[in-house]
């Protein structure tokens, strides 16, 4: 049946049970008149979720998709973005040769001579200021062969720790979190859990647009006979909100004292599964001390939601037999990010919902291969989720490399993005590479990132598909070939990897960043200890396989799994169906991949520490008290910042702009008030608003939706790249510059704000009405102008 997939993201129902098999639906979409001539198989590249399909090509161009219906992930479902992504492969403006600065402006060049102007650079930096002189700033969107090339790249060629990726701005918390409760990273449990969770509880994870295929496979099991409970931690009326027993709309930034609270009613009330707590974890009576003050009274005067509220939701966590949490943005890009992640776990392990069908943790991911980047160190830990504190896994990684242990700088932590951002500014960080990503319009406090990537002292390279907000600013400018165009693998949200094929050239000059970063090492001559090249393979297949060899003692082994099974069938989870089956965590002291910090200040732990808390390596109960956020309302600002996204855009619309579909669904930013702030302000649906904060301000329309009062809600998709007149409408004009003290993930949804009339609108906010943005009144008109965006799906 065809159906248009912009009006109904989630396509049609297909109503499962507990413990039974999801079916197949397959889903596809074609370009008018096409007439593919081959499939090639591949995943999403637009959310982390990780479907499962074909693109098909005609006359050496992407045509359309249909999703693969013997993959584990989708079953073949896709969403929206899935549907009509792939067209940005083809926009007029791809950048199809490299690029360089003469005389203030960006012209064409040659690869030879781009290459050239970076290794002279290098290597003048190299010989006078040493490899703290060079930073690099990644993406979440590449492939694991691409991720383990640039790590040893800069890790034990150029031996910097200056290397990071946008994944901090996402799911860094995710990664802390994780290491902080089972000592290692690794999600706990698998989307298989939710065809057997009879209570699954969302916390800040707005599934139903960042995962539309998760959000329908949870749907289905609403739908079906005798569906779990669902409960949604979310101060906007989301829509599994409007679905679930409890809603919890909380005030931004008091995650923690909410979790708190949960868990000491949780534990008042003997809902604690004490022989597994026992058995397999420490640190319960600490956790029992500091939450005992927590009562739902105490949370309700700070999360602005009433105490019986608290209780109800307490009630049906503590009371599952079998109970699955996710946790998304809502958390990690909040007030106290890996604390409030952390008591998610705690939830978990104290009621013993680990290792077994239907109960766990998904500390979920943002971008498609986030996952890769945490395994591969592309984001600045050491590969194999070693321990950058630990000697022995240096040495180990060092062994496997073939290079000094100190050529791999571990004298401290790796430096994440907004500290080399400081650097840069100071004038001690010149040489910054970014790739696959957008920091200008992604990073905090936009009018002071732009000051700093603009000037004279760095010296800027931007490797994209695009001349984006930061590419134009930049020194060089190297073309990407982007997914569908090269050939590699990534790993999702529940650990399954999968194969993604070269289905087409891509344009013009492009390479792809495989490639480059083999080009660079080549052009450096980077040698091991014994005089050979230092990077050892060279295509995507056998980098695969020496990053096999490099994790394969480690917690993230990928074991057996090779190209050759990957093609064909189904993606492979490693580590199987959920980790933690027996009780056991990568928690020991010599195996975990870090020593802990403190929670609320986020001061290292010691080794001695650890090892006395944990000496045998069980799970971590960590406790932490509730503070204020750094930023709260006042007269000026009265109105509380939330940033966050929507269902038909990923990041800073490089891409999804460029598909019709995406870009008529949410063509323009918008601000979100509730009826009462809207009232307050003199305000109707549609108006045009000028949104302010103590760093900035940007314009908007605005849309009156069911969002609590007292908070603002603006999308982080837009920059200016599409603007005629260069005005910025990003959101991150007005974020503050915080992060949070473990994870260093940026607080994007931690400051203040007020709305002011500029103007009286003309109509209703072009903002999407079929999601979280939906309006408080029904607008009478489509979700979106444009033609219908007809997809097939297919039911067996």
């Amino acid at each position: 049946m065809k159906i248009d997939r912009i009006e109904d993201p989630w396509g049609p129902a297909t109503p499962v049970g507990p413990g039974e098999e999801w079916p197949a639906r397959v889903d596809s979409f074609l370009a008018p008149g096409a007439e593919p001539e081959r499939w090639v198989q591949t995943a999403s590249v637009l959310h982390s979720n990780g479907d499962a399909y074909d693109v098909a090509v005609q006359d050496g161009k992407l045509v359309g998709v249909r999703g693969r219906a013997q993959d584990r992930v989708n079953r073949g479902r896709l969403g929206p973005k899935d549907l009509f992504g792939w067209q940005a492969n083809h926009a007029t403006d791809r950048l199809t040769r490299p690029l360089v600065r003469r005389d203030g402006d960006l012209q064409e060049t040659t690869w030879e001579e781009a290459m050239g102007l970076i290794v002279e650079r290098s290597h003048i930096l190299l010989r006078e200021q040493g490899p703290t002189a060079f930073g690099f700033y990644t993406t979440g969107q590449l492939f694991l062969e691409e991720y383990y090339t640039q790590a040893i790249v800069a890790r034990a060629g150029i031996g910097t720790n200056h290397l990071d990726g946008n994944t901090r701005l996402c799911t860094s918390s995710a990664a802390e979190a994780l290491k902080e409760s089972f000592g290692c990273d690794g999600q706990p449990s698998s989307y298989d859990d939710i065809h057997h969770a009879d209570v699954i509880a969302l916390f800040g994870h707005n599934v139903a647009e960042t995962q539309p295929v998760l959000w329908r496979r949870i749907k289905d099991r609403l739908e079906g006979p005798e569906p779990p409970k669902l409960v949604v931690v979310d101060p906007r009326l989301t829509v599994p909100a409007r679905h679930a027993a409890v809603h919890v709309p909380l005030k931004v930034g008091t995650n923690l004292a909410f979790m708190n609270a949960v868990l000491h009613e949780v534990i008042v009330n003997g809902y604690v599964d004490q022989a597994y707590v026992q058995a397999h974890a420490v640190g319960f009576d600490e956790l029992r001390e500091r939450t005992a003050d927590c009562t739902p009274e105490w949370a309700a005067k700070i999360c602005g939601v009433d105490a019986a509220l608290i209780r109800d939701a307490a009630r049906v966590l503590g009371q599952a037999d079998r109970l699955l949490c996710t946790v998304l943005q809502g958390f990690y890009q909040s007030h106290q990010a890996t604390a409030s992640s952390c008591q998610v776990n705690n939830l978990v392990i104290v009621r013993g919902m680990l290792g077994r069908p239907g109960c766990g943790v998904l500390q979920m991911n943002g971008q498609p291969t986030a996952e890769n980047t945490r395994e591969t160190g592309a984001n600045g830990d050491l590969p194999g989720f070693r321990n950058w504190d630990n000697d022995e896994h240096v040495e180990d990684l060092a062994r496997i490399w073939n290079v000094d242990s100190l050529k791999i700088a571990s004298f401290a932590p790796p430096t994440h993005v907004m500290e080399m951002v400081r650097y840069m500014e100071e004038g001690v960080l010149p040489f910054f590479w970014v790739t696959g990503t957008n920091p200008l319009v992604s990073l905090p406090e936009a009018h002071r990132i732009r000051s700093v990537f603009e000037s004279e002292r760095v010296f800027l390279i931007v490797q994209d598909l695009f001349l984006t907000e930061t590419a134009a600013v930049a020194d060089v400018v190297l073309p990407g070939a982007g997914w569908g165009e090269k050939t590699g693998t990534f790993t999702n949200a529940d650990r399954t990897v999968h194969y993604s094929g070269k289905a087409i050239a891509p344009p013009g000059e492009a390479r792809s960043d495989l490639d480059i970063w083999l080009d660079y090492a080549a052009r450096m001559d980077f040698r091991d200890a014994d005089g050979a090249p230092l990077v050892k393979w060279h295509d995507a297949e056998s980098a695969f396989e020496a990053f096999k060899q490099c994790v394969a003692d480690r917690p993230c082994s990928y074991g057996d799994i090779t190209y050759g099974n990957l093609r064909g069938g189904s993606g492979i989870q490693w580590g199987g169906a959920r980790l933690y089956e027996d009780g056991r965590f990568f928690a020991h002291p010599d195996s975990c991949e870090t020593w802990g910090r403190d929670l609320l200040t986020g001061a290292l732990l010691e080794e001695t520490e650890y090892r006395a808390m944990n000496p045998y390596g069980k799970a971590i109960l960590k406790a932490c008290e509730y503070v204020p956020p750094p930023e709260r309302p006042d007269a000026d600002y009265p109105l509380q910042l939330n940033t966050g996204r929507t269902a038909f855009h990923f990041h800073t619309r490089t891409k999804t702009a460029k598909a019709p579909q995406l870009q008529a669904a949410a063509p323009e930013v918008w601000a979100e008030l509730s009826p009462a702030d809207a009232r307050d302000r003199g305000l109707v649906e549609g108006d045009h608003v000028e949104v302010r904060a103590p760093r900035g301000a940007i314009r908007a329309q605005l849309r009156i939706s069911r969002i609590r009062e007292g908070v603002v809600f603006v999308p982080f998709h837009y920059g200016w790249w599409d603007r005629a007149d260069g005005t910025s409408r990003a959101a991150n004009e007005l974020t503050i510059t915080s992060w949070d003290p473990v994870s260093k993930q940026p607080l994007v949804k931690a400051g203040v704000a007020q709305v002011v009339k500029v103007a009286d609108g003309h109509g209703p906010s072009v903002a999407p009405t079929n999601t979280a943005s939906a309006p408080v009144e029904p607008l009478g008109m489509a979700t979106r102008g444009g033609d219908p965006a007809l997809a097939d799906s297919d039911l067996p």
